[in-house]
């Protein structure tokens, strides 16, 4: 599934012709025998997909070395991968002999090859060893700050590390559940503990592998992968804990080595597949953070969202429009209106319709433009405290909100805001959909006019009745600052409120939460 390259140079490999015309006898050649388990610098990879390209070969071996050289026999479905030396070739062969890689949910094989190296035309292998330069150019100084291991004794060094990792998630714009990180994290070797949780208002987890090295190729391969395009990346590093001590089975934490334990009641988690079909996720650690040039196939094919939203219980739904209808519950009758709720979950996606329960002004129904957003705005808002109740979001059962007939007063409970110009996310590609962040103390303000000081915006925060702890301007652009309220209550109570605040020369106030701290 993810056993693939943390890059996305197209390399040019010599062909089988090219390669046999040095020396080796055309007709002899089948690819290469079994060999006898003797080293060589030169490993025979065999069993390889039929769509498997050169960098997905290659990034096989970067953890253990330099990679000099490679063949690819797509026909056979075999490569041959040569290291810069047979210490690193034989690294690689022993720990590939426990752990066996997937690539695209194909085991792969490996062993020495008879060949002691490879032999290539520099002309049309030019393009190739380009390519490899740059591969081992770009993974040379390591990935996230640490290098990597291109001797015995360096793999040995890494081999003292930690076999749990620290995971950040950042740019949470799809959900990521326990089971997401469970099957990406696997195809590197076994899983045994994960605890997942949420601290500085970043998703966070602790992943603990079988051994070290296995912990140290997952690292090596995922860390700045994006789990679904464009968003979702991964930031690892080595954790200080050397064992997980995991209390429950559940959807937060769950010990693979022990089934029994008990689920503390929690919510029962659903398959990841299902759960990024259902919101149409488009794919599972299927681009690179880069983009462009650099950005990979999909890990594996998402199943179609009807197909997904029918085994989760969700019926009437279409690939295209998701379930995008929410119910919110708790609320403070007294207080709520449609605006209040267009202006807070417009702040996960674009609301198309809002309407508050005439005969249970507690409820109401918001309707987002599509499922991802509806579930998007689900998991930021169950739970946070508005007007002082504390809200539930949960799907609705109704897949459309129905507007008022002709006649029919509603008291304006009712509203319809499909044309609202203050729509976050209705140009695609929008820089809105990286800044989407949970609910926080502090609030990001941009599009500040030049005449507006800090203490007009602490003013007009402070005028709601919060408390402003701190303010900062940016140092390069006073059109944006941060501020922080007393409290997460706070903060959603002023980005209602001042989301859109005229604060003259044309200017209107855009609010959104910050992941920030001042």
């Amino acid at each position: 599934m993810v056993a693939q390259s943390s890059f996305g140079y197209q390399v040019t490999s010599c062909s089988v012709t090219q390669w046999l015309t040095n020396g080796n006898d055309t007709k002899k050649f089948k690819g290469d025998v079994r060999s006898s388990g003797v080293p060589s610098r030169v490993v025979h990879v065999r069993k390889l997909p039929n769509d498997i390209n050169e960098a997905e070969v290659i990034g096989l071996g970067l953890p253990f070395g330099k990679v000099t050289n490679l063949l690819m026999l797509k026909g056979k479905n075999q490569a041959f991968l040569e290291l810069n030396s047979e210490e690193c070739a034989q690294t690689m062969v022993n720990y590939y002999s426990s752990v066996t890689p997937y690539i695209r949910n194909h085991p792969i094989y490996m062993q020495y090859s008879t060949h002691k190296e490879l032999k290539t035309d520099n002309s049309p292998n030019q393009r190739a060893q380009a390519a490899l330069q740059a591969v081992n150019a770009l993974h040379g100084g390591g990935m996230g700050g640490m290098a990597i291991p291109t001797d015995p004794a360096s793999i040995a060094g890494a081999a003292a590390q930690s076999p749990v990792l620290r995971v950040i998630v950042e740019n949470l714009f799809y959900p990521v559940t326990l089971e997401v990180l469970h099957q990406i994290f696997s195809k590197f070797g076994t899983v045994l503990k994960i605890i997942t949780f949420t601290k500085n208002n970043q998703f966070q987890a602790l992943i603990q592998h079988v051994d070290s090295m296995t912990a140290q190729h997952a690292k090596l391969s995922l860390d700045g992968q994006n789990i679904y395009n464009a968003c979702c990346t991964l930031r690892i590093s080595f954790s200080k804990l050397t064992s997980l001590n995991v209390k429950y089975n559940n959807d937060k934490s769950r010990d693979y080595t022990r089934p029994d334990l008990p689920t503390a009641d929690s919510q029962p988690s659903l398959d990841p597949q299902t759960m990024a079909a259902a919101f149409a996720a488009p794919g599972i650690i299927s681009a690179s953070p880069y983009g462009g040039a650099h950005a990979f196939p999909p890990a594996f094919a998402i199943q179609q969202t009807a197909a997904a939203a029918t085994r989760l219980g969700f019926t009437g739904l279409t690939p295209t429009a998701g379930h995008n209808v929410l119910l919110v519950s708790n609320l403070n009758p007294q207080s709520v209106t449609p605006h209040c709720l267009f202006i807070l979950f417009g702040v996960y996606g674009d609301v198309m319709r809002v309407k508050i329960l005439f005969n249970k002004k507690e409820n109401a129904l918001v309707q987002m433009s599509d499922g991802t957003q509806a579930q998007l705005a689900m998991s930021h808002l169950n739970g946070q405290r508005l007007h002082g109740r504390e809200m539930r979001v949960t799907f609705s059962k109704h897949t459309t909100v129905q507007l008022p007939r002709e006649g029919h007063e509603d008291q304006g409970l009712t509203k319809d805001y499909s044309n609202s110009p203050l729509h976050r996310f209705k140009k695609p590609g929008s820089k809105n959909y990286s800044n989407i962040f949970p609910p926080s103390a502090t609030l990001h303000l941009s599009n500040i006019p030049p005449a507006v000081v800090e203490d007009d915006l602490k003013r007009l925060f402070a005028s709601s009745g919060a408390t402003v702890k701190a303010f900062k301007f940016f140092q390069k652009d006073h059109k944006m600052a941060l501020i922080q309220m007393g409290s997460v209550e706070e903060a959603i109570d002023c980005l209602i409120k001042f989301h859109n605040h005229d604060l003259g020369e044309n200017h209107h106030l855009r609010v959104s939460f910050s992941k920030s701290t001042i």
